[in-house]
């Protein structure tokens, strides 16, 4: 009886405050990050260069991510996690705020880049974070909250800011949105339970064995090209809505509301049985998300254009998820945390990497080149994703048959 009374009381509810506390700073971090991608032609018009240059500032957010966040996880193992993610919220704050005030675009390159360090670091730090304030067994429940930041972000901060921003200026917006993030990192501060950083050094130090090095670089790569492709495609979606769709600039904010709540479907269809089979449920989404894309390409009319809009964030919703599940299926346990830091990687190089592409593909062939790079992209690694899963079948089936005899047809 006191066992199964002491199990009771040891069965601690999920830590909900913390949890939504974290989930704010994601969907600050994500906003931030992708604040430009809304604003391109105000931000173009106001800073006197041209829209490719304006995607580039997501670019180097991304690169700059790439390059500091590994090491600067390494430098700062031993500082405590609390005051470290209060800190790093703060420095992305002020770098948001002063992005709105400052005159010429290189000092927004610059200051970009700095609030790049401090992103980097916040996405070291939080799912870590949050897997310490859950109970053991709880612990992809409590990660999947914090990271619905993510998908808030753009389903409400992104569309929002572009509204706000056609309505009172692009630079308002800024100030606003770090202002924000200076309120959420007092918040963390008086809010979020305190947790120690001891383990942070050995997750940096950890290196995956010969046998799992080769399927997690395989996803890391399809991470990697897909992202790319997306972001090749999304960092310049307002002209995309304006110029090959035919829109009016105010219609760009509700149309990415539109594709956030359909990326949202798409995650929720990834959490579902599709899950089971990672590699063909991915198939699938791309190719639907490659068909969307040549629709939206070829602007057929604003109805099957907007149409295709909306089943391309469906589709896309659905995929990184399921890059995710490939990823712990290919990584063995003891090693999924340096799975983890390679796939952020390559995640990050695909969104510096797109709007770097983008932005020479819009100066040369024109916006409306982007949506049928990012289809032939997809149906590439698509094709190649059918094929690796059907060899791995067919070896499957030839590895078990010599060793079973007679292979019977399986019990209906």
């Amino acid at each position: 009886m006191s066992v199964t009374e002491s199990v009771r009381v040891r069965a601690p509810r999920l830590p909900w405050p913390g949890l939504i506390v974290l989930a704010a700073g994601v969907f600050l971090s994500i906003t931030i990050e992708m604040l430009p991608t809304g604003l391109l032609p105000e931000m173009s018009a106001g800073l006197g260069v041209a829209e490719p240059l304006i995607g580039l500032l997501v670019s180097v957010f991304a690169f700059t991510v790439v390059v500091t966040s590994t090491p600067l996880t390494a430098l700062t193992s031993r500082m405590p996690r609390h005051g470290l993610l209060v800190a790093v919220l703060l420095v992305l704050g002020a770098t948001t705020l002063a992005s709105g005030l400052v005159p010429e675009y290189w000092m927004l390159v610059a200051i970009r880049i700095v609030g790049g360090v401090a992103h980097g670091l916040f996405w070291a730090l939080v799912a870590a974070y949050a897997a310490r304030l859950v109970p053991e067994g709880q612990i992809g429940r409590g990660i999947s909250i914090t990271l619905g930041g993510g998908t808030l972000a753009l389903v409400a901060g992104i569309p929002a800011t572009t509204v706000l921003g056609q309505a009172i200026g692009w630079r308002p917006v800024f100030v606003v949105v770090g202002a924000l993030a200076l309120v959420g990192g007092l918040v963390v501060w008086r809010f979020l339970p305190r947790v120690g950083g001891a383990d942070a050094a050995t997750a940096a130090r950890f290196r995956l064995d010969d046998v799992a090095l080769a399927p997690v670089l395989l996803v890391c790569a399809v991470t990697a090209l897909t992202m790319l492709g997306q972001y090749a495609v999304f960092t310049y979606v307002a002209p995309l809505i304006t110029d090959v769709v035919g829109l009016e600039p105010g219609a760009v904010g509700p149309l990415l509301f539109v594709y956030g709540v359909a990326g949202a479907a798409g995650l929720v269809i990834a959490g579902s049985r599709l899950a089971v089979r990672p590699a063909r449920a991915m198939v699938v989404a791309m190719a639907v998300a490659a068909a969307s894309l040549v629709v939206l390409g070829l602007a057929p009319g604003v109805w099957p254009s907007l149409i295709a809009f909306a089943v391309w964030g469906l589709a896309f919703g659905a995929i990184p998820p399921l890059l995710q599940t490939r990823l712990l299926h290919a990584a063995p346990a003891a090693h999924r945390d340096a799975a983890s830091a390679l796939y952020t990687t390559a995640f990050n190089i695909g969104i510096g990497g797109g709007a770097l592409v983008g932005a020479v593909l819009f100066q040369g062939l024109g916006v409306a080149s982007l949506p049928f790079l990012y289809a032939a992209v997809l149906a590439l690694v698509a094709f190649g994703l059918a094929r690796e899963a059907f060899g791995a079948a067919r070896q499957s089936r030839s590895t078990v048959a010599p060793a079973t005899g007679p292979v019977r047809p399986p019990a209906a």
